[in-house]
């Protein structure tokens, strides 16, 4: 995968979007839980009121709290409020870090206070050990004793603050603050229900942006995966159209069909997902991991061990199904194989009623995917159920410990529940983890397979440096001392080939089956390259010129006669776009297509369906013929371009190619001795090497191999004539 990281750097800016969306969607969820805390614990618990800080109280109420501070705490509170019959707190002292100092100045004093309030548990005590008259209150009577022994009550009172959690401090000065409000007249319904309205106003925003966020990132995330997929299918196709016959035997063309969509498609799938999954989830987890350390250290082990136990089924799952995931596509390979070779061939497979002998090796193909796929999925089903039980069982620990922490005072029901929360977002980050894992071994695998198409070169190159034909030399084909072997291969197909064809001759080449007549040809558009000796084009060595400059001087009809989707017209016009229509129907009339096309209701707009299905065989052929003429090549190379024509048509094709040809070259290679009679030198092979050259007469003469094969297939009067 790593290597095609590469594709990456066109979409760079959207990766960007991408991350950041990430960071924000993270901020979103991680922030959500600490709301839900803020909800139970002073919108419910507290009755909307956060802290031990008023935001205005009494003056009387005042006065009595500055008897339990010392002076530094005194003069920190006679600066946060504005005196008077009642005390407001000042802007700037109500939020921050100057909200939180002035909090902890007041927590010991607000605790005294409850303590010796009518009814408090200090008054009590007061009452026992000294008689005070009636209507004097505890808090009265500590305002007239000496300042001693307020300080002595003031630190026996810290010191039972210290022995109490932050929570139950907390409880307390809320509740001080709750009794002067209701005191003063305020309404704790209002405040309470003014809390939850804002804190519920800013979870359900939050809620809002992280869904907005994730909307967009799955967006670009898709744009990125989906432009990356584009890319690759372009440049596999793009180095599949460069490879030569060598390529191809080391790729078959069901192998490159897999990887140019099924490979392709997973690396997609990959990207789309893992945008969103993968890179989501360490934010997700080391933010969630942090948050859960602010909230409460001592039940971290919980967390500790879900994800251990995650861990060690993650590594369970790699060993055991990660070998299958490169065995899939492979079976995917077989798969297509087989089906195209039953579709190609379906005519045939009909003919000798085989129908039942194709369904046995497609079954055998589709049992094999679908026992692969069966245990792919089985692993997948299996992993969920185990990662939802390890999950539910965090939660049953969580709440197991969070009880007995809240039953003793030391952590709030709403810090327990955003616990449970953090803790299933770490769980559930490790779980896309777990999700991606199974979904990066197989598009590893898929990314392997692309990339070992992607990196394999041509054997065939155009040279560093081309070099061009002089303009003045047109036409000319010259084989020097020519030898080939096909790669791996020991012996050679051709053996010492010399001759040369000059500007407007016909050259035909014959010979026995496999004799190497197609190879002959195919050595001059480099399908091949020459093991030995030089094939020169216009006396330029063909190794030496540019690919695209070799192929534009030829007209090349192939054995089998390829046509592709489209109409009549655009297959004519295929190897020249700029053909006009009066160029196109020439070609045709001299292909001797002309009369059937015209006999269409469409004409040359007419269909051409996939590889020329809805066309004969002698149809096929003269389109394929037609477009090599419409191209007005040097040269005209016909490949038994003329098997599927009867004679009369034969003739009047090599007859309308001869008149119109002119200066152009023609190499044809027949089985028919009829179609090469009139050729200007007659090329005779047998097991790779040239057994005779020369005119049809000089080979009657002097050649036997020629002279058996046109007594094979001509009479004596046809031979005479």
């Amino acid at each position: 995968m790593i290597k095609l990281a590469r594709y990456l750097k066109s979409s760079a800016g959207f990766v960007a979007l991408i991350f950041l969306m990430l960071w924000l969607q993270a901020f979103c969820d991680l922030s959500l839980p600490d709301y839900t805390s803020r909800i139970i614990n002073v919108g419910i618990q507290q009755k909307g009121i956060e802290d031990g800080v008023p935001e205005k109280l009494r003056a009387e109420t005042a006065e009595q709290l500055l008897l339990f501070l010392d002076e530094e705490q005194a003069a920190l509170f006679e600066d946060s409020y504005e005196p008077g019959e009642i005390w407001e707190l000042k802007k700037g002292s109500d939020e921050g870090d100057a909200r939180k100092e002035l909090a902890e100045a007041l927590d010991t004093a607000e605790l005294a206070y409850m303590a010796f309030a009518p009814g408090g548990e200090g008054e009590e005590a007061l009452r026992e050990q000294i008689s005070l008259p009636q209507g004097v209150s505890a808090l009265d009577a500590l305002a007239q004793a000496p300042e001693q022994i307020r300080e002595e009550i003031t630190e026996a009172v810290s010191g039972q603050a210290e022995s109490l959690s932050d929570s139950m401090k907390t409880q307390s000065a809320v509740l001080f603050v709750q009794r002067e409000y209701e005191a003063m007249g305020e309404n704790l319904n209002r405040i309470q229900i003014g809390y939850l309205m804002r804190v519920g106003g800013s979870m359900v925003l939050l809620a809002l942006l992280g869904m907005a966020a994730s909307v967009t990132t799955t967006f670009f995330a898709a744009r990125v995966a989906a432009r990356v997929a584009h890319d690759l299918r372009n440049d596999v196709y793009r180095t599949v159209m460069g490879f030569t016959s060598a390529e191809f035997n080391q790729f078959s063309t069901a192998s490159l069909i897999t990887r140019s969509t099924n490979d392709i498609q997973q690396i997609q799938m990959l990207l789309a997902m893992g945008f969103r999954l993968l890179l989501y989830a360490p934010i997700l987890g080391i933010g969630g991991v942090l948050k859960v350390v602010q909230t409460d250290v001592s039940m971290s082990w919980i967390i500790a061990l879900a994800v251990a136990a995650i861990f060690a089924v993650i590594l369970v799952l790699f060993r055991v199904a990660m070998p299958r995931f490169t065995k899939l596509q492979n079976l995917i390979d077989r798969l297509n194989l087989v089906t195209r070779e039953m579709l190609t061939g379906i005519m045939v497979t009909r003919a000798f009623h085989t129908e039942r002998h194709e369904e046995e090796r497609f079954e055998t193909a589709n049992q094999n995917l679908t026992k692969t796929n069966l245990f792919v999925n089985r692993c997948m089903t299996f992993m969920m159920p185990v990662m939802m039980l390890i999950m539910n069982g965090a939660s049953v620990l969580i709440v197991y410990n969070g009880a007995h922490a809240v039953d003793g005072g030391t952590m709030q029901v709403g810090d327990m529940m955003a616990f449970i929360q953090y803790a299933m977002q770490i769980i559930m980050a490790f779980l896309m983890i777990t999700v991606m894992s199974v979904m990066i071994p197989r598009a590893n695998v898929a990314a392997g397979r692309v990339y070992e198409v992607l990196k394999t070169r041509p054997s065939i190159q155009d040279p560093e440096q081309p070099v061009t034909p002089e303009p003045g030399r047109k036409g000319q084909i010259e084989f020097d001392h020519v030898s080939f072997a096909y790669p791996g291969a020991d012996e050679k197909v051709l053996e010492d080939i010399t001759f040369q064809a000059e500007k407007g001759q016909t050259v035909a080449v014959i010979g026995s089956t496999g004799c190497g007549k197609s190879t002959l040809v195919n050595l001059i558009p480099r399908f091949y390259d020459v093991t030995e000796g030089a094939v020169r084009i216009d006396g330029v060595d063909v190794r030496q010129m540019a690919q695209e400059d070799l192929c534009a001087r030829l007209g090349y009809v192939p054995q089998k006669s390829v046509l592709f989707s489209g109409t009549i017209d655009s297959n004519i016009r295929y190897g020249q776009k700029d053909a006009s229509p009066e160029e196109v129907k020439k070609a045709a009339e001299i292909a001797q297509a002309a009369e059937f096309i015209e006999g269409k209701d469409e004409k040359y707009d007419s269909p051409i369906a996939q590889g020329g299905s809805n066309v004969s065989g002698g149809q096929k052929q003269r389109l394929s013929i037609a477009r090599a003429i419409a191209r007005k090549p040097e040269i005209l190379i016909f490949d038994d371009s003329f098997s599927a024509l009867d004679y009369k048509t034969d003739a009047a094709v090599r007859r309308a190619i001869r008149q119109s040809a002119g200066d152009t070259t023609t190499l044809i290679v027949a089985q028919r001795i009829s179609t090469i009679l009139h050729a200007d030198l007659i090329l005779v092979l047998d097991e790779g090497r040239i057994v005779g050259k020369g005119t049809h007469r000089e080979l009657m003469e002097n050649c036997e191999v020629y002279r058996q094969i046109a007594k094979s297939q001509l009479s004596e009067e046809e031979l005479a004539g």
